[in-house]
């Protein structure tokens, strides 16, 4: 029998606050266990949750991005369930009024803008963390419980493992553009619950789901989709039931484990948190804050490629590496459309390389904006050549120069006086006459040899254009 796969994914997303949800505890990773707590995160009598304003705005933010329906009033609940890492004994979150409902996740998939519907966008609070130490038993450390999350919840629409990571790449991608997280997995800012089922092909009615907890890779995403499909396709092949479960996903070994039996709503015994009031968002609220956001992923990809000519590799590169895009929408504003491109492979190329060989982020990079942007420039005037471009932009990042400054300075222009040129031509041929028989009796190809010789002779400054000119004139 032929089975085809369901996926739905619930995408919990940290937000980049200085401080809890619901209190004034700090947001640090890797602060010593359990530093990072108070009376409320505790639970401790008379401890009253206050909410954090800036978790508020940013989850708005990401539901007018995602073009959800925005709720004027919404509200918390709270979720009750056992667990060493949560010590109120419920969880802050929101059930049945959350902030966003409907909307889309958009990125390009295939080679085409694809969208994944969302069912909705809720906030809530983390848990804290539990390890499990073989030997030495059990820990628990509560410095993450309490931080605001944001819950991005896809429909079932997703029909493959690979759409799963790419929808999981494309929520990182829009986070770390709209500024509301730093969307970085090893710190566990993004974490993935996926639930899975598969139905006979052409079968209306969905399968029995199973639901894999805490994937924190894209490509475990796929592993551990891929793994639940064959696992599910090879119990039903054999008469066997598939049991609605929550499943923990082990990346080491490559196979999932039952964790419990999977709840349901009434499980959790949902009721309306007494302690907070209602979230209100006004029609200004929603107008300032659509008006802040940036140029989305998807648009600002393809202007990378149709209006600058980028190559799909380095368009993606930008979008995905926020921080490297901006740098360039800096720089570009500054040049030509054509020159833009110019300046895509200076960043791509030589300052990734410095910045990677200083251990430093773009943000603190010795080169300006508008200086690369002024380099790129002289090298399309012509007033350097691209060898010597390399020989400038070293002393402007060593010296923090303007590339205007380096060449005066160290008398780098280019060299375009014909008699100058014509001069090391003539040079260059005298001292060949091997190289010149060759290349009269059919051996064009030695045309490159020349030019390298006179670029040499000339120390990098002669105009390439020029000597190539002159050179096929005199060897012709």
């Amino acid at each position: 029998m032929s089975f085809e796969a369901t996926i739905g994914l619930e995408i919990h997303v940290q937000l980049g606050t200085e401080t809890k949800a619901f209190s004034a505890s700090k947001v640090k990773y890797g602060a010593p266990p359990n530093s990072l707590t108070d009376p409320t995160v505790l639970g401790l009598p008379g401890a009253l949750p206050s909410y954090n304003q800036g978790a508020f705005e940013r989850a708005l933010k990401l539901g007018l991005a995602c073009g959800c329906h925005i709720r004027e009033v919404s509200r918390f609940a709270r979720k009750h369930y056992f667990y060493p890492d949560s010590p109120k004994g419920y969880q802050i979150t929101q059930d049945k009024e959350p902030l966003c409902e409907g909307g889309n996740i958009e990125f390009l998939f295939e080679g085409k803008v694809h969208k994944v519907p969302l069912t909705r966008i809720h906030l809530e609070e983390d848990a804290g963390k539990s390890s499990h130490v073989k030997g030495a038993g059990s820990r628990v450390d509560l410095n993450r419980a309490g931080v605001p999350l944001c819950e991005i919840v896809t429909e079932p629409a997703i029909l493959s493992s690979k759409e799963a990571a790419e929808t999981m790449r494309a929520i990182r991608r829009l986070v770390r553009t709209i500024g509301i997280s730093e969307g970085d997995l090893e710190k566990g800012h993004i974490r993935c619950d996926a639930n899975v089922s598969i139905r006979p092909k052409g079968q209306k009615e969905l399968g029995t789901r199973t639901e894999m907890k805490n994937i924190n890779s894209f490509r475990f995403v796929e592993q551990a989709i891929d793994s639940e499909i064959l696992r599910q396709s090879e119990l039903l092949s054999q008469g066997g039931v598939v049991e609605q479960q929550t499943r923990n996903w082990d990346p080491d070994k490559g196979i999932s484990t039952v964790m419990r039996s999977k709840e349901d709503a009434e499980d959790y015994r949902y009721f309306p948190d007494p302690d907070l009031p209602p979230l209100i968002v006004s029609k200004e609220m929603k107008e300032k804050t659509g008006a802040s956001l940036p140029m989305l992923p998807v648009p600002r990809y393809l202007k990378y490629v149709d209006e600058y000519g980028l190559t799909e590799e380095t368009a993606q590169f930008f979008v995905d590496e926020n921080d490297v895009g901006q740098f360039f929408d800096s720089t570009a504003k500054h040049l030509a459309s054509s020159e833009a491109k110019t300046a895509a492979n200076w960043i791509q190329r030589d300052l990734m390389a410095q910045l990677k060989e200083n251990e430093m982020e773009i943000t603190e990079s010795k080169i300006s904006e508008k200086d690369l942007s002024d380099l790129v420039k002289l090298i399309s005037k012509g007033d350097i050549s691209n060898k010597i471009a390399k020989k400038v932009f070293l002393a402007m990042w060593s010296e923090g120069k303007s590339p205007k400054t380096v060449v005066e300075e160290q008398g780098l222009a280019q060299v375009s006086d014909e008699a100058s040129i014509e001069k090391w031509v003539d040079e260059v041929i005298a001292a060949n006459a091997k190289q010149v028989s060759e290349y009269r009796s059919g051996k064009t190809g030695l045309l490159g040899y020349f030019v390298g010789q006179v670029m040499k002779k000339s120390k990098g400054q002669a105009n390439p254009g020029l000597v190539n000119k002159t050179l096929v004139a005199k060897l012709g």
